[in-house]
């Protein structure tokens, strides 16, 4: 297997951070502009009355807009709207995951359930994170909400910036939280979910991503002019601590969108000390949106579909 290693300078430290366009290459989760595709599978009729309302809202207002704008505008019309769209968002990228459980009951994958490798998402997911280990490794940055960074590590292998925490819900394997004993983040490598999670509710982390069923999720919507809440506030302290020591960021599928401004600001306070940026991108114009990010730095655009031969390419 190719590692990083192989393409970075194997004694500088690095971080990685992923956006939506990794979850898109590893399991085909929509990106932003695709999000309403309404491609769910309804589970009783309070879902189908959630689902028939919001593709409604979506027919009637926005046919030609933006799912950004569209999201933006029932976010400020009212707490009901804003409880709409955020079900629906949170609902959609969990949807692969959802799986029958025990008593005729639904749930979305645990961190630890075995099961996870069924999916063929997954496995790529954790082919490729795998290759990115190392000593070397400063941390993990994401603004993705689903779980395929946390399925592919095993929740012995990462914490959420707190290492030895305790994750809420149920334990490594459906039933059998007696046997297990509480579910621990307690790996050495950071992850940081800088838009919060399918996993993130108002106790905290759980141990699999329920919040994409109740939509009760604590996320900051895709939108412009982005709506931050306190529960992520010291997840941005600690990012800044891992790009701090690194001298190489690897992005993979980030889009460097005008609107992440509060993102973009992260990345400009490091501009005196990264040495090296390496995209993983389809789009060759996020290299210069780097550049202009990170203008005395290296910069390198590996395509997805060429990650095996990127020790050729360097």
């Amino acid at each position: 297997m190719t590692t990083l290693n192989d393409w970075s300078y194997p004694e500088k430290k690095y971080c990685v951070f992923f956006g939506a366009g990794f979850s898109k290459w590893a399991c085909e989760l929509p990106l932003a502009k695709e999000l309403f595709d309404f491609n769910i599978k309804i589970w009783g009729s309070r879902e189908q009355q959630n689902l028939s309302e919001i593709k409604e809202r979506w027919d009637n207002r926005y046919p030609d807009r933006t799912s950004e704008e569209f999201i933006r505008e029932l976010i400020e019309s009212s707490p009901a709207e804003r409880k709409l769209v955020t079900w629906y968002v949170v609902r959609r990228l969990a949807d692969p995951f959802i799986l029958n459980a025990f008593s005729g009951h639904r749930s979305v994958l645990s961190i630890d359930d075995k099961r996870k490798f069924k999916l063929e998402g997954v496995r790529k997911a954790k082919y490729f994170i795998d290759s990115l280990l190392s000593p070397n490794l400063t941390g993990i940055l994401t603004t993705n909400y689903d779980l395929l960074i946390e399925y592919s590590l095993g929740s012995e292998n990462f914490n959420y910036g707190t290492q030895f925490q305790e994750l809420h819900g149920r334990g490594k394997y459906p039933l059998t939280t007696w046997l297990t004993g509480p579910v621990l983040a307690q790996g050495n490598l950071t992850l940081l979910k800088l838009h919060g999670s399918i996993s993130l509710t108002e106790k905290g982390y759980c141990t699999d991503g329920r919040g994409g069923i109740t939509g009760k999720a604590i996320i900051v919507p895709p939108t412009q002019n982005k709506q931050f809440f306190d529960d992520i506030a010291p997840v941005w302290d600690q990012a800044k601590i891992i790009l701090k020591k690194s001298e190489t960021i690897v992005f993979f599928g980030f889009a460097f969108n005008p609107y992440d401004q509060k993102i973009l600001d992260l990345f400009t306070e490091t501009e005196s000390w990264i040495k090296k940026i390496i995209v993983i991108n389809t789009n060759p114009d996020v290299e210069q949106s780097a550049k202009n990010i990170w203008p005395n730095a290296e910069i390198k655009r590996i395509d997805p579909d060429d990650i095996h031969k990127i020790s050729q390419l360097l």
